[in-house]
């Protein structure tokens, strides 16, 4: 695919985004205490559809993927980082979690995730790990400028991870995105700034900082979702964006 997108495609993804945007919203309204995840994916499908889009996600199978995912949404919790799918055990109070979610339209796609935090959670950092994540997605598209370099979104990412004594995840990293899921360039959440691809306009990339309080290693679980080795909390955010001349527009 190519990395530098038309009119008409920014056109089509912006279409998309507006629709991830709305149907992301509603899912965040829903998120409560007793929930359960499935249902919050029939919520996605459902709206998606309405909408006249397409579940990205659902039988999509990534590059290393046993089989397809099965599922609208990825709904992961606490110390899985991302890729879970969604079950009938209902959300208790505590609960880090995390929704991932995929839209595709007129043949276009975008990507956003949003962590929650229901209730009170044992360990009060949590509180800080999910600003300091969503902080991070911020200074990430900050840095996001043309001629900019992929390693300017990654350091920005890493850099504020680390001044509050947090790790970025191994082995995760945001992508280009437009008629498929993933494309390139791999947007990896750490770097060096002005290092790696240049940033120019008309280039769509879906930017995911995964944070976690403890060690970065990861496990895989039996249902190909990814969760920290040392079982320590994770927050994860992602939107999609346009690098234009005048800077980074968020579509999602």
């Amino acid at each position: 695919m190519a990395l530098i997108k038309t009119i008409a495609e920014l056109e089509k993804i912006r279409m998309t985004g507006a629709i991830q945007r709305q149907v992301m919203a509603e899912l965040k309204r829903n998120i409560a205490v007793g929930v359960k995840p499935i249902e919050l994916d029939e919520l996605a499908e459902k709206l998606i559809r309405e909408a006249g889009a397409t579940p990205a996600f659902k039988n999509y199978q990534p590059s290393g993927a046993r089989k397809p995912f099965p599922s609208t949404i990825c709904a992961s919790l606490n110390n899985v980082v991302v890729h879970d799918i969604p079950n009938d055990q209902p959300l208790k109070n505590g609960d880090l979690f995390k929704i991932d979610l995929g839209v595709r339209y007129q043949e276009y796609n975008t990507d956003s995730a949003i962590t929650v935090i229901l209730g009170a959670p044992k360990d009060r950092r949590a509180y800080e790990l999910v600003e300091v994540t969503r902080q991070a997605l911020e200074l990430a598209i900050v840095a996001a400028q043309p001629n900019a370099h992929l390693g300017d979104i990654g350091h920005a990412i890493e850099s504020h991870a680390r001044a509050h004594k947090m790790s970025v995840v191994a082995g995760l990293s945001g992508h280009g995105i437009g008629q498929s899921i993933h494309e390139e360039p791999s947007v990896f959440n750490v770097g060096s700034p002005g290092q790696g691809l240049e940033l120019r306009p008309g280039m769509v990339l879906a930017i995911e900082p995964m944070i976690t309080l403890g060690a970065p290693q990861l496990i895989q679980t039996p249902t190909e979702a990814f969760a920290t080795q040392d079982g320590s909390l994770t927050a994860h955010f992602e939107h999609t964006i346009i690098i234009t001349v005048n800077g980074p527009e968020t579509v999602t």
